[in-house]
């Protein structure tokens, strides 16, 4: 079992592990949160080629995550973000799977240790980033946001159509399975839409944007979805196809599950519906709002990890 009860008892079994994960051309890597998301980011670590997952923490010994987590082989912890600190040595990326109220702290301090920190809650504190939009920001910015499901689904579309066409006004409106929805999630409604909001201003230049969360208790549950509605000019449907395609095929490279269901667009209206189902491995295939935010977190460290592992493969050759 390799469950730590309490405090950094887990932590202190990476003892010279992480300096040997980069040694074997991976960099230590920590996931901040036992929940839904944290679980399932936990599991896709585990299949990164330049990632390692060294520990799990939450607050909470008896976390129902905490013990899926030590079930997987992973160590784990429940000092919560005191266990990153008391690690021998320090992760080189961390993943914040807690609450958009904690990450603040949690972010300022794990500046001083040089950590990339991977903010998969709504905060609007760090560098918004998008992997098929700029996923290289990460390279100079270690504190980044990974925004929202929703932002996350849609602004590889929108960005691409604000591109392509003059953009008035923008609406999403992102519906998520209620059983897909954790208790983080549900603390910080309105700063998910806020931040998803935000997100697509910065990433579109559009000023009037509105952005809606539902989340549906329909059984069976429904499966993650987001409709996007522009108000602009010059937008036909071959013109406003042309442009998602591109943009859609650069998100599935890493989001298999990504895809167009619907685009219809009418004068100077267009409507577009991205649905996004999960690879099923250890989350149902309706859970596609963990799946693209932590594939997207993947990507993103994979890679910083590129470039941060350049320096050791080097040595080898």
């Amino acid at each position: 079992m390799n469950s730590a009860a309490a405090g950094s008892t887990g932590a202190d079994r990476n003892r010279g592990g992480n300096a040997a994960m980069e040694r074997s051309g991976r960099l230590s890597a920590a996931v901040l949160g036992a929940g839904l998301i944290g679980v399932d980011l936990a599991a896709k670590i585990m299949r990164s080629r330049s990632l390692e997952c060294g520990l799990v923490v939450a607050r909470d010994g008896e976390t129902p995550g905490l013990r899926q987590a030590a079930d997987l082989g992973l160590t784990t912890a429940s000092g919560g973000l005191q266990s990153l600190l008391d690690a021998p040595e320090p992760f080189r990326v961390v993943f914040d799977a807690t609450n958009a109220m904690a990450h603040a702290e949690h972010a300022e301090r794990l500046r001083p240790i040089g950590t990339l920190l991977v903010d998969l809650t709504p905060s609007n504190y760090g560098r918004m980033v998008v992997p098929s939009v700029n996923g290289t920001d990460v390279l100079t910015h270690h504190d980044v946001s990974m925004i929202s499901c929703g932002g996350q689904a849609s602004i590889p579309i929108l960005h691409a159509l604000s591109q392509a066409h003059r953009i008035d006004y923008v609406e999403v409106v992102t519906t998520a399975a209620s059983v897909s929805v954790g208790k983080s999630t549900r603390m910080n409604l309105d700063e998910y839409v806020e931040t998803t909001q935000a997100a697509v201003r910065n990433f579109t230049g559009v000023k009037d944007v509105k952005a809606i969360l539902n989340i549906s208790p329909a059984r069976p549950p429904a499966t993650f979805r987001v409709a996007m509605t522009l108000l602009g000019e010059g937008m036909t449907a071959d013109s406003v196809r042309a442009a998602i395609a591109v943009a859609e095929e650069r998100v599935r490279v890493f989001v298999a599950g990504y895809r167009t269901t619907v685009c219809v667009v009418s004068e100077d209206r267009a409507f577009v519906v991205v649905e996004v189902t999960s690879s099923g491995d250890r989350i149902p295939l309706y859970a596609g709002n963990l799946d693209i935010i932590n594939s997207a977190a993947i990507r993103v460290a994979e890679q910083y990890a590129a470039t941060a592992l350049e320096p050791i493969s080097a040595g080898k050759s």
